[in-house]
């Protein structure tokens, strides 16, 4: 060999020997030929019996398909195998690599080249990028590609660990008004471009250079969307709280503007909550909580409005914490009760008609408390998604006690029955079916029952409006409750599938008093009666209320004139003492021109 060859083949077994990487040229039978020193340390670990003269055997219980993957390799040469990862174990030697790389290159019809590397640092940089993208991925809301509640929560905890003395900082928790309507009439996926939107909006609406809402950012504004339907802004590096109110009016100046869904313009408003730093506590949990609180707040005011969050609005929702929690007992127990408004018919000669109707009314009896008012617990019971159940055994109870007087009174008897309806009960599907088996278990005629709807409920939701057709094609009375007090008008009633029209008691407390409201009761009574409908005057208190109303021809009124709500024994005396039994023969007894006091027991 000459000097120059001699030089270069020792450089060759330099490298070679010095290569950062095992190198290793084996038969194909894998009989090792040569090997460097790399080689031996990373493939040792994985030669139980501490030799390294056969590939196949180092390999055979990390890569026991090697040989075959060699036999089976049918080209002269290439490539058998790339980087194979081969997971070590390192209790066998503690401080050796964890991962091995290996690749197997077919030189030739007699010759393996194989290349080992250390794969742990690789490997671990991959995972520690995989938990980067997956924490990113459970930080990230899936819809609207905008921080979640985890995210929000940790930066928000975050800025309430700084040091006090730093700039001020606001929670803004928002819900939007309507939503479910808006997602049951136009569908889920409609409702989902909806909450892109606004969460789009949100995105715009804030101001460079927090326009980009970061999950990571340390400062700044962030906004997310923690619910179905609710969103969140942290607002950091305020002066003052007025900065922080400046900011959530623009918000919901932004969001009140209409959206394009499905080929129509939609409206969904805003009902927002804000707790500024100076009222924070030590948790990012109950920060958000007590926005959510204020949001509520919001919600119960009308709605498309911002709260400020005031500790007092804390004790107010753990009492109706309180107040839910003991009716969902209350629901279990029987501790509710029905009782009964009277509705009687003002008839054309002055003469009222005291048999006419009467109104059910739910009262609680809680073994503590003792008699619960409505106002304390209808609204908490709508909230809670209890208020179904409540209607249902209003319904059910109602009806029991009708069938009971119609049996011990018999013409003196109440001939409708009217039932408050709540949007639960006729989102329910099928709900129809439900009354229509209740009045036949009664023995009741559907004639005999009214249900009676809210304006602003049945106004507004189209599904609720097929609902009631629904029923009145059973044959059942419908009334508009309260009206005057929704969004329906005057020239909107012939839309509605209702058979009643009740004036609600804020006109009727001041028909004697004041002519502008005589005015609107007389108009309601006119467009009423010129489309078929009836009218029930509510809250007459007064003979001078009474007379005021008859001279607008309502067909009938109610009111603690003529009686409080009353028991269902109660009420069976009230009806005696106004309707004495008639004569043989005689059936002028449902109508009397005196207007008697109730002297049962009221509640």
């Amino acid at each position: 060999m000459q000097p120059d060859n001699i030089d270069a083949y020792e450089a060759l077994v330099q490298f070679l020997y010095r290569a950062p990487i095992g190198l290793v040229q084996a038969g194909l039978d894998g009989a090792v030929d040569m090997l460097n020193p790399m080689s031996s340390n990373l493939l040792m670990p994985l030669a139980h019996d501490g030799s390294l003269d056969n590939l196949f055997t180092v390999l055979r219980d990390a890569l026991p398909q090697l040989p075959q993957m060699v036999a089976e390799f049918g080209q002269p040469s290439g490539v058998v195998c790339e980087g194979v990862r081969l997971r070590l174990d390192e209790s066998t030697m503690p401080g050796a690599p964890q991962v091995l790389s290996l690749s197997v290159l077919k030189l030739d019809g007699a010759r393996l080249m194989a290349t080992v590397t250390d794969a742990t640092a690789e490997v671990q940089r991959e995972q520690e990028r995989l938990a980067r993208r997956l924490k990113n991925a459970a930080r990230t809301d899936a819809l609207t590609r905008m921080p979640n509640r985890e995210a929000l929560l940790e930066q928000l905890q975050q800025v309430l660990a700084r040091p006090a003395g730093s700039n001020g900082f606001a929670l803004l928790f928002m819900n939007c008004d309507r939503f479910r309507q808006i997602n049951d009439a136009l569908g889920q996926a409609a409702g989902d471009r909806l909450l892109v939107q606004v969460g789009q909006r949100l995105r715009a609406a804030l101001r460079p250079p927090s326009d980009r809402i970061d999950p990571k950012a340390s400062s700044g504004q962030l906004a997310a969307r923690i619910g179905s339907d609710e969103f969140a802004v942290l607002l950091d590096g305020m002066r003052c709280r007025e900065d922080a109110l400046r900011v959530a009016a623009r918000l919901l100046e932004a969001l009140d503007k209409p959206h394009s869904l499905a080929g129509q313009e939609v409206t969904c408003t805003i009902s927002m909550g804000l707790v500024w730093s100076g009222q924070a506590g030590d948790f990012a949990g109950e920060m958000l909580r007590d926005a959510s609180i204020a949001m509520i707040e919001a919600k119960r005011s009308g709605g498309a409005r911002l709260v400020v969050f005031e500790t007092e609005m804390r004790e107010r929702a753990a009492r109706r914490a309180d107040i839910e929690a003991d009716l969902r007992q209350a629901l279990v127990e029987d501790q509710l009760f029905v009782v009964y408004q009277p509705v009687v018919g003002l008839l054309a000669d002055g003469a009222t008609d005291f048999g006419a109707g009467v109104e059910a009314l739910v009262r609680w009896q809680h073994p503590v408390r003792g008699v619960v008012p409505p106002f304390e617990f209808i609204q908490v019971a709508e909230e809670s998604g209890l208020i179904g159940a409540l209607g249902d055994f209003v319904l059910r109870r109602a009806c029991s006690d009708f069938a009971a007087w119609q049996r011990t009174l018999g013409a003196r008897a109440p001939r409708l029955l009217a039932v408050n309806l709540s949007r639960a009960q006729l989102a329910e599907a099928g709900w129809a079916d439900t009354v229509r088996a209740v009045l036949a278990q009664n023995g009741m005629h559907p004639a005999q029952l009214q249900l009676e709807v809210t304006e602003s409920l049945a106004a507004q939701d189209q599904h609720v409006q097929q609902r009631l057709h629904e029923l009145k094609a059973i044959g059942i009375t419908l009334a508009l409750d309260d009206f005057g007090t929704g969004y329906s008008s005057l020239s909107s009633l012939h839309q509605l599938p209702v058979d009643t029209v009740k004036i609600d008691r804020s006109f009727v407390c001041k028909a004697d008093t004041s002519h502008h409201h005589r005015v609107l009761i007389e108009a309601t009574v006119k467009v009423a009666q010129s489309l078929g409908m009836s009218t029930v005057a509510e809250g007459i208190e007064t003979e001078a209320q009474l007379a005021a109303v008859r001279d607008q021809l309502c067909a009938k009124g109610q009111g603690y004139l003529f009686s409080r709500p009353l028991t269902s024994s109660a009420l069976l005396d009230w009806l005696r003492a106004s309707m004495p039994a008639p004569a043989p023969g005689d059936s002028s007894g449902a109508a009397t021109t005196c207007a008697p006091y109730a002297a049962a027991l009221a509640i």
